[in-house]
């Protein structure tokens, strides 16, 4: 159905909402690129077979009305606790089982899908405990998540479902009840700061493109070039929720008078574009991205640009230029971005990590958001855990706090068999300031950057460059 107007979305959020209710059990598999490597592409077709051998109304696709009580099978983004794939969430039960291979597949439709029993040998365990429920283990109780909302609960190629859990509904508020300036005001009292790692104010930035009034051409840029070694965040949001990516950046749009967008991918990220592809063509075949969205007379264009690896597009002037056809590499500031940058206009370009959070800040307003974390770093944080730790995986956590001890707390530390003094060098997100990490006894303790001779390596805990 092709939306037209404010009206049809909010008839079509209900009409998809109550589809998704219809499933009175959803089946969600792990698409990431760790989990597909584990072999969960192998696991979702053989639970596809079984479930159509024994008759079970499957839902691969959410229909666009409501029906009989279905199953729901499908593909979602990155669960985060890579470590343990390939995983397996089960709903309503909120039930995660990991490490899970085809051989399993006929003991979960006989045991948990038709009978809602636990397979105990599957789900995680913990010191002799046993840990059912996904929002239970330890590596996703302590941890917030915004930009990974929805990763690992919807079908990453859906935009029904994206609109069914509440998306686009911030896209909406700010064409209908807002007004640009009121946009860029929401997204600066909010204190969202670039998640890509300069930190700069994401509201101060839109204000510089906004104030640029006479320009016939303005443009909004999302940097997806994760070139540090170890780094998945972006890859996550973008294979796991796409289409947050481009609301967010059409939310920029509104606010900053821009009418096109270009995010840039690397190409060793090919999961990543595919999805972005289908999310494009699937926002378009709505009618929630190209012209006159919802017959407001805002029209928005988005482009995909692979980049060929080369780890010095990540700098903001090095990708415009990338993008432009030239060789990718930085020029001298001033001019900035925002005065002068992809084909010498007015740019705004942030992260795919920021844009991910700007619908929730628009949907809920800066007050909700500046409740996340502390006063000078509101909002969250999304890591990627590398090295010898216990869970390496993706996490999404408060923001203030030494990365060093979120690396600890969110990965469980360091392996048993580690030896029982060891030291993690790591920044914190906001102040820069360096912290430590000491593993003695067993216990991890932060330091105040004393070290220790024999202090080694433990964890390693990855962010974004700027």
């Amino acid at each position: 159905m092709r939306i037209e107007s404010r009206q049809q979305l909010i008839e079509c959020r209900k009409e998809y909402k109550n589809a998704l209710d219809c499933q009175y059990k959803q089946v969600v598999i792990c698409g990431g690129s760790g989990c597909v490597a584990g072999g969960s592409l192998k696991v979702y077709d053989r639970m596809k077979q079984l479930m159509e051998e024994r008759g079970l109304r499957i839902d691969v696709v959410l229909q666009h009305e409501s029906h009989d009580e279905s199953i729901g099978l499908k593909h979602s983004g990155c669960h985060g606790f890579c470590q343990m794939g390939p995983l397996m969430r089960i709903e309503p039960m909120g039930l995660l089982y990991i490490k899970v291979t085809v051989d399993d597949c006929e003991e979960i439709v006989e045991k948990t899908v038709l009978n809602n029993e636990v397979i105990d040998r599957l789900v995680y365990h913990d010191d002799g405990e046993s840990y059912v429920r996904q929002e239970d283990i330890p590596f996703y109780k302590q941890q917030t998540r915004v930009a990974l909302e929805h990763c690992g609960h919807i079908n990453a190629e859906s935009v029904e479902e994206y609109i069914a859990v509440g998306g686009y509904t911030a896209l909406e508020k700010a064409l209908f009840d807002m007004t640009p300036e009121e946009v860029v005001k929401e997204v600066s009292d909010s204190g969202l700061r670039g998640r890509g790692g300069a930190g700069f104010p994401t509201g101060k930035k839109w204000a510089q493109v906004a104030a640029h009034k006479d320009a016939p051409v303005k443009y909004i840029v999302c940097n997806g070039d994760e070139g540090d070694p170890g780094a998945f965040m972006d890859q996550g949001v973008m294979e796991g929720n796409p289409h947050s990516i481009i609301e967010g950046m059409m939310i920029a749009g509104v606010a900053t008078g821009a009418t096109e967008g270009y995010i840039y991918v690397r190409a060793e990220y090919p999961l990543a574009v595919a999805r972005l592809k289908i999310a494009i063509d699937k926002a378009e075949a709505a009618g929630l991205l190209g012209d006159n969205i919802m017959g407001t007379g805002f029209c928005f264009h988005m482009h995909i640009n692979r980049g060929a690896g080369a780890f010095v597009c990540g700098e903001g002037s090095a990708l415009t230029a990338s993008i432009e056809g030239k060789r990718g590499m930085p020029r001298v500031k001033p001019p900035r971005t925002v005065d002068q940058g992809l084909w010498a206009k007015p740019t705004v370009l942030n992260n795919v990590e920021t844009f991910a959070n700007v619908p929730g800040i628009i949907m809920n307003d800066s007050t909700w958001y500046r409740a996340i974390g502390t006063e000078k770093s509101p909002g969250t944080k999304a890591f990627a855990l590398t090295g010898n730790v216990c869970n390496t995986g993706l996490i999404e956590v408060d923001g203030g706090g030494q990365c060093a001890a979120l690396a600890a707390d969110k990965g469980a530390g360091a392996p048993v068999d580690m030896q029982t003094e060891a030291e993690v060098r790591a920044q914190n997100v906001v102040t820069q300031e360096p912290g430590f990490l000491r593993l003695r006894n067993g216990q991890l303790q932060a330091l105040n950057g004393q070290r220790t001779e024999g202090d080694r390596p433990l964890c390693g805990l990855q962010r974004r460059r700027g």
